[in-house]
């Protein structure tokens, strides 16, 4: 299975398939921190807001550059169930590089504070609630992009509009006050903890969420890719 990885990546990176979601990020990543440095985790909880779209529409576009016969005949080569989950772990290892970039981005543009004082936690303390934020998008973005990738919706125009239903519903039902903010992940309760105080209840809660609904958006995927064969 790890052969049909690295191939599946090697698909995605050799066609130029990535250049597009890497610009797109890099441009909102950009855009984010021009206004100005802010703390890390303030910072970091809006980059990962900003980076799931980009997360999900990145995993449409790699599972899509596979032609559907090839699809096929990696399927009678390592299994129907190796396949499909090579498929989500090669989108995994992609979002992973595209997180480690968007963790690294405001040090090089100068988009966050650093350590007032050598006794000052805040920092370090902020680094580690944005890889967390950032490790809650990865398989939220994953799991949406499969559900809108070909293989599982058919056409080019159903994959645009889940894509796109998701991601503006993740923002809207996420919103304080929402009536229903479990339909979505917790995109953007997780910014709005990093902002403010991040118990470690809240974030243990925030990381089981994520997790659940993560779980039934692959849940969804596969079931799909099986009713239609």
């Amino acid at each position: 299975m790890s052969a049909l990885i690295r191939l599946r990546l090697a698909g995605f990176l050799r066609t130029g398939r990535a250049v597009a979601p890497l610009l797109a990020g890099l441009v909102a990543l950009g855009t984010l921190y021009g206004g100005g440095r802010a703390q890390p985790a303030e910072a970091y909880g809006v980059s990962a807001v900003v980076l799931f779209p980009v997360l999900a529409w990145q995993t449409k576009i790699l599972l899509d550059v596979e032609p559907d016969v090839q699809r096929r005949l990696a399927q009678v080569t390592v299994g129907v169930a190796r396949e499909r989950v090579a498929g989500l772990l090669a989108a995994g290892v992609a979002a992973l590089i595209a997180v480690a970039v968007a963790l690294v981005f405001p040090w090089l543009v100068g988009g966050v504070t650093g350590p007032v004082d050598p006794t000052d936690r805040s920092v370090p303390v902020g680094v580690a609630l944005g890889l967390w934020a950032h490790l809650l998008a990865i398989p939220a973005g994953v799991a949406l992009g499969a559900l809108a990738s070909r293989a599982s919706v058919g056409g080019a125009g159903y994959g645009v509009a889940v894509l796109a239903l998701g991601c503006v519903g993740a923002v809207v039902l996420g919103l304080a006050g929402s009536v229903a903010p479990w339909l979505a992940p917790p995109i953007m309760a997780t910014a709005r903890t990093t902002a403010g105080d991040a118990a470690a209840l809240t974030l243990l809660g925030l990381t089981a969420w994520a997790v659940v609904w993560s779980g039934a958006a692959v849940g969804g995927y596969l079931w799909r890719r099986r009713a239609r064969g």
